[in-house]
């Protein structure tokens, strides 16, 4: 046998050992992989320009993997999608669009008994409200929630660090998100929306191409959570420093819309009373780049609460309902240096909740509505569902998102043309 033959055959040798060994590693990785296949379709209850007749038209098949070390876990979640409304397939995993969206990447660990630290894309969220949300400014995706998703998809993940602490006086969670991490906003690619500029509804002939925030650790985000159970109540103070989710801003220079700078301090209580549960959550909305509210071009500071109360009226049947107020800060400078004609948002907004959830059939059938009443904006948002659980791993849903308003420049008044219907099926595995 000639020297040089021997390495080839050696790695013949290995190759030959890796594939007799594959069944075997695909077999114990499948083992752990579970998920659900789910497509969905809607159709818009009118047809208006600049959209499609189709509100949603996809397939999806989510993998998920959990594996438990000693001393770590891995965490990977991810969504192979097939979306007919959308003319690109590269995946792009800030929007969730494409062909692949990771939901979840994640490594886990406790360096001592009392701190554990989560590292990587993972979806995060806090505070007390029931889709309403004040201190909870982890990302959202919005176009999922008005188009017929399942209710999950309207957290987007974060990439982000968060370190939980659990000494003797108070929990404590710190999320420091690198980059920052923006809502998956309404754009017009999906959803017609109100736009000043032109003074009406746009679509997809008015795409948003916002200046978003990317540079990493300048354009960053802190969190901050200390939560402790005071007489059986869940007591929380919040703070965020990072930018608004979605854009507020608007720069005249190269007239695309802008992230301003936020910050945010918050409080909130949740905890039983008599035989319902009942929450309250405040936040004070610091607009760093206008404090003094007196550039249009930027958003006002604002206050915001929410209290609300949720019970189950009789066996299977509950009803939740909350208030929630916005008071927008400096309003005369604001009424002062808005430009001429363009509508002005309301001083104090009001929106007022009502959710009624029905178990039926064994708990196999739920028949949910969800109603959003703006008073103040004398518009209103319904979402209507039922789902029915056909075995253990198989569920049918069908459901609307109805809107409703006097204006469309208000906030659920200007998705009054993106009324739609939707059916879905799901297998879980």
């Amino acid at each position: 046998m000639k020297r040089n033959q021997l390495p080839y055959r050696a790695l013949l040798a290995a190759i030959l050992l890796l594939f007799s060994a594959v069944p075997a590693i695909a077999a114990e990785f499948l083992q752990d992989v579970h998920g659900f296949w789910d497509a969905r379709g809607g159709m818009r209850t009118d047809s208006i320009d600049n959209q499609r007749d189709t509100s949603l038209l996809e397939s999806r098949l989510q993998l998920a993997l959990e594996r438990y070390g000693d001393l770590t876990t891995l965490q990977l979640r991810g969504d192979l999608l097939y979306d007919d409304l959308n003319d690109e397939h590269d995946p792009d995993l800030e929007t969730g669009e494409g062909a692949f969206d990771l939901r979840e990447a994640t490594l886990a660990f406790s360096p001592t008994d009392i701190v554990d630290v989560k590292l990587g894309r993972q979806i995060l969220t806090w505070g007390t409200g029931d889709l309403l949300f004040i201190n909870d400014l982890f990302p959202k995706d919005w176009q999922s929630f008005f188009t017929g998703r399942d209710v999950e998809y309207l957290k987007a993940p974060s990439d982000a660090v968060m370190v939980s602490l659990f000494p003797a006086f108070a929990n404590i969670d710190i999320v420091y998100t690198p980059r920052f991490d923006s809502d998956r906003y309404i754009r017009g690619q999906r959803l017609s929306y109100y736009n000043p500029l032109l003074g009406g509804t746009a679509g997809r002939n008015a795409i948003i191409d916002p200046v978003l925030p990317d540079e990493w650790f300048d354009d960053d985000e802190l969190t901050l959570r200390i939560s402790k159970n005071i007489g059986g109540y869940e007591a929380a103070l919040y703070l965020y420093d990072g930018f608004w989710k979605s854009p507020a801003g608007f720069d005249s220079t190269s007239g695309r819309a802008t992230f301003p700078r936020l910050s945010v301090y918050g409080a909130s209580l949740r905890g039983n009373m008599g035989p319902g549960i009942a929450h309250l959550e405040t936040g004070y909305y610091d607009s760093r780049d206008d404090q003094s509210g007196r550039d249009a071009l930027l958003p006002n500071s604002e206050w915001r609460l929410l209290g609300g109360y949720e019970q189950e009226v009789i066996r299977n049947v509950t009803l939740a309902g909350q208030y929630y107020l916005e008071v927008l800060q400096n309003y005369q400078a604001y009424e002062n240096n808005s430009p001429a004609g363009m509508p002005l948002r309301d001083h104090y907004r009001q929106v007022l909740t009502l959710r009624l959830t029905w178990l039926l059939m064994n708990q196999n059938l739920t028949l949910s509505l969800f109603g959003y009443h703006s008073p103040t904006g004398a518009d209103s948002y319904l979402r209507p569902n039922i789902k029915y659980k056909l075995t253990d791993a198989w569920q049918l849903t069908v459901g609307a998102n109805l809107f409703f308003g006097e204006d469309d420049h208000t906030f659920f008044g200007q998705f009054e043309d993106n009324n739609n219907l939707y059916a879905g099926v799901r297998y879980s595995f």
